[in-house]
């Protein structure tokens, strides 16, 4: 880990984390967990399925299931039109296009009203494939692709770091992914219960406020 700050390394004692003025409201609980109880055990066996192979067909999905192929096929775009699935396609190995490089970004704003106002210069940089707004010692917290530390240096010192409103920067570069997989599929009907248990469908619930 290195670390390359160009600006002050210290957020003023004065300034108050503020959340984004404009960020993305969700639904309150209520509104997610009815949602919830729409996805039945079929659904759920349906995601399992295509989470863990996109390009299987929906007539071996049906053949698993034991239901139409007809049936699957309206199952899906019902997941897809309520947000349940929301992408799908292929994965491309970063390192066969020459990005040898992967590096977590820790950013600290001057202001936190200024998140969105990053937000958007930051998503004109190509390499950088995630953002996310953070608790704890940074602000932000982004991911990026590097072909070599020449471009790393690049991508740091002239692009995220002359963006107007960042003020530090601490840089992480992965040595290796050990761990990539989807989020766990919860197996129960009950969500109620579930959430009063502390199971997986109440840290979904926390995740997405």
């Amino acid at each position: 880990m290195f670390t390359i700050c160009r600006k002050s390394d210290a957020r003023p004692h004065s300034e108050k984390r503020q959340r984004p003025t404009d960020c993305h409201k969700t639904n309150d609980k209520k509104n997610i967990i009815h949602k919830m109880e729409k996805i039945d055990k079929l659904d759920k066996q349906i995601m399992e399925i295509i989470s863990s192979n996109a390009r299987i067909p929906f007539k071996d999905v049906a053949a698993v299931c034991g239901v139409s192929r007809a049936a699957i096929h309206q199952r899906v775009q019902r997941l897809i039109d309520t947000n349940v699935i929301v992408g799908s396609g292929y994965m491309i190995n970063p390192k066969s296009l020459g990005y040898n490089t992967c590096t977590y970004v820790g950013i600290c704003l001057e202001k936190g009203s200024m998140y969105a106002r990053v937000v958007d210069e930051l998503n004109k940089i190509p390499e950088i494939v995630e953002c996310h707004y953070t608790t704890g010692p940074y602000t932000m917290l982004v991911k990026l692709y590097a072909r070599d530390n020449e471009q790393l240096m690049d991508l740091l010192n002239r692009k995220i770091q002359g963006i107007t409103g960042v003020d530090s920067t601490e840089t992480l570069i992965s040595l290796d992914q050990s761990i990539k997989k989807e989020a766990p599929i919860c197996v129960t009907d009950n969500i109620e219960e579930k959430i009063q248990k502390g199971g997986k469908a109440k840290i979904i619930i926390d995740e997405d406020e």
